[in-house]
């Protein structure tokens, strides 16, 4: 397989110089797959095509964590590039870049920056992402938010109306494999997948005549190959958090059932907690995807604060998800936690987060 995103990463992480301009690509800071391949992608398509000065593209973990996207970490090395030459938020000092006025961001796979990146919102130049729009970015800023599925399906777009030279092997393994996993290998019964994501996965494959199937599956089992981490890790694995009305709120993704989860920690209330407590949140939730076999929701509620739990809770049960309580019993500290059978298996985080944003407005 050609290499040229590895050839790319090498050349950009050698060059970083925090003396000149740069645009930085980022991901959201739970950085899933979705977030990186598209930063990484993106930044290629910009470079190749002189599209922006200094693209640069950056995971927004440290590298370390990197691990435990056990999907990213497949797809990547299908995709013939190796995790060291990434290009994480610990090998560039955004700070030093920001101060120096040497920083431009474009955002893909999120248009609020985070809470704890916020001060750089008005070097924000460029969005690409796709989730409900909150808009708070510079104003005037170019920006392509849709609700596709996957924020590498509008990366694809680009490159398959601008840079069909640029499509080889490593970038088209990259965009599919996240495209496939992101909309549940283009399944409509699963609510995610929308005309985009269709027409730029299938010109992908026709052009470079990847094994969708194969490529799915092998995504599928190592997305759900969670069985080596405890609970702080499944919390973090795919994680994100929010300021809301002035309430820090924070949702893992974590895909395992809710009732395999309480078995193999007995004391997960404990964990919570901590996690809870390294974050400073208010609120923390699970959303659990898996599928066995038939694809499957539920929802984890954590509130140590007892009245804006109820409140929540209320909210929650009353809302479009159509949850059903789960049984607690049987862990430690039960009657601390919330736990859902979720029905509407449409509402996944992104989708939550607006919700959310509501009830604590």
């Amino acid at each position: 397989m050609e290499r040229v995103l590895n050839k790319f990463l090498q050349d950009v992480k050698s060059g970083l110089d925090t003396d000149k301009k740069m645009t930085v690509v980022l991901g959201n800071e739970a950085a899933d797959l979705d977030s990186m391949a598209s930063a990484v992608t993106y930044a290629y398509f910009l470079k190749s095509k002189g599209f922006a000065e200094n693209p640069v593209p950056v995971i927004n973990i440290p590298i370390n964590d990197f691990k435990l996207r056990t999907e990213a970490v497949f797809l990547f090395k299908e995709a013939g590039v190796d995790p060291a030459n990434l290009i994480s938020v610990d090998d560039i000092d955004l700070n030093a870049l920001y101060g120096k006025g040497n920083l431009e961001l474009i955002l893909t796979d999120h248009n609020k920056i985070g809470a704890h990146q916020e001060k750089f919102k008005d070097a924000i130049v460029a969005i690409l992402d796709h989730h409900a729009d909150d808009g708070d970015y510079p104003p005037g800023i170019e920006t392509d938010i849709r609700p596709v599925g996957s924020a590498c399906t509008l990366v694809a777009e680009r490159y398959l109306e601008k840079g069909n030279d640029l499509l080889d092997d490593s970038v088209a393994t990259l965009l599919l494999g996240t495209i496939l996993l992101d909309t549940v290998n283009l399944d409509i019964q699963a609510g995610r997948v929308k005309p985009e994501d269709e027409k730029a996965a299938l010109a992908l494959i026709e052009k470079k005549g990847i094994d969708r199937e194969g490529l799915f599956e092998k995504l599928q089992f190592e997305k759900f190959n969670v069985s080596s981490l405890g609970s702080y890790d499944l919390l973090r694995k795919d994680y994100k958090e929010w300021n809301l009305g002035g309430k820090m709120c924070g949702i893992g993704s974590v895909l395992m059932p809710v009732n395999d989860w309480f078995k193999k920690d007995p004391d997960i209330v404990a964990s919570f907690e901590k996690y809870r407590r390294e974050r400073s949140l208010d609120v923390l939730l699970a959303m659990n995807a898996f599928t066995e076999p038939e694809f499957t929701r539920n929802l984890v509620v954590y509130v140590p604060d007892s009245g804006l739990r109820e409140k929540l809770v209320s909210f929650l049960e009353r809302s479009d998800l159509g949850l059903e309580r789960l049984d607690t019993a049987g862990i430690k500290g039960a009657e601390k936690i919330d736990a859902y059978n979720q029905k509407n298996l449409g509402v996944s985080r992104k989708k939550l987060q607006p919700l959310l944003k509501e009830f604590f407005a």
